[in-house]
């Protein structure tokens, strides 16, 4: 009884889990662990957060900011949830935690929070997009998690991240780009004007040829603009494409990504049809002349 009304009507509140006992342990210097304050939590009793929307560390940087906590200690506390006895998980500050192993430490600095999945994944998702520098692509996937998984509306989420709707539908609808195009725009290979100009192609293999060109240097974001708005006003093509079976857009996908250039297939009621390639330079023909001949 003393150790619930020593924790307060504030803090008693907090605790919608009554078994998470959020005093039960102490910290390094032998107080207790409190919600809501700064304690030292020994390293080995925290895991790293499910939900954490970056999946890229660095490193060189890592070790750097190691090489800092050695000299200069952290900073800035991380935040982690209590999961039960003498056991913690990272809401925020996940590279701060990675850096702090390296460099050694057995106690880290730590806010103590309770919340729930649905919670953590706010949180974590908020926190990290104020505080950490998300590549475009990390952005796009942590927003969907929010719409999907936490049911919020566009507009609730647009409140949360302080962002308007448009700019998180341009960061979600870079998802829909091929695999090797994502892979670029996470790596800082690929601009945002022109990722956000080939989520209009509406063919993989255009945007695969596309995207070739951009690298070599010959298209800028406008010249990539003025090829989808060509592509996406040919509304006939659109829908004899539509109308083809499941199994069909399977393959011209397929082939599409082979070849890295559009390829349509035409298919006739008695069986038979055509495969249409598409190339857009001397170069590019003889390129698929190749991997035809091979």
């Amino acid at each position: 009884m003393q150790k619930k009304s020593a924790l307060g009507k504030g803090l008693g509140a907090l605790l919608s889990n009554p078994d998470a006992d959020v005093s039960g342990n102490t910290d390094s210097t032998g107080s207790p662990v409190v919600t809501g304050s700064v304690s030292s939590i020994p390293i080995g009793q925290i895991e790293t957060n499910p939900f954490q929307p970056r999946t890229d560390f660095d490193e060189g940087a890592l070790k750097e900011l190691a090489d800092s906590i050695v000299q200069q200690g952290i900073i800035q506390p991380i935040t982690v949830r209590k999961m039960g006895s003498e056991q913690y998980q990272i809401i925020s500050g996940e590279r701060r935690y990675r850096a702090s192993k390296i460099a050694g430490l057995e106690y880290i600095p730590a806010y103590v929070r309770i919340a729930n999945d649905q919670s953590m994944l706010e949180m974590a998702i908020v926190e990290n997009i104020q505080r950490e520098n998300l590549n475009p692509v990390e952005l796009g996937m942590s927003y969907k998690r929010l719409l999907d998984e936490c049911n919020l509306s566009q507009e609730q989420l647009s409140e949360k991240v302080g962002k308007d709707r448009s700019t998180i539908s341009n960061y979600i609808r870079l998802l829909k780009l091929p695999p090797k195009i994502q892979a670029a725009i996470r790596d800082g290979i690929l601009t945002m004007g022109h990722a956000r100009a080939l989520v209009n192609v509406n063919d993989v293999g255009m945007q695969l040829r596309i995207f070739d060109e951009i690298l070599k240097g010959n298209l800028s974001v406008r010249k990539v603009e003025d090829l989808t708005r060509n592509t996406g006003s040919d509304k006939s093509k659109n829908k004899e494409k539509s109308k083809l079976s499941p199994e069909y857009k399977s393959l011209q996908e397929r082939l599409s990504r082979y070849y890295e250039t559009k390829v349509e297939l035409q298919p006739t009621a008695k069986g038979n049809g055509q495969i249409v390639i598409s190339y857009y330079s001397v170069d590019d023909l003889n390129r698929i002349l190749d991997m035809l001949e091979g």
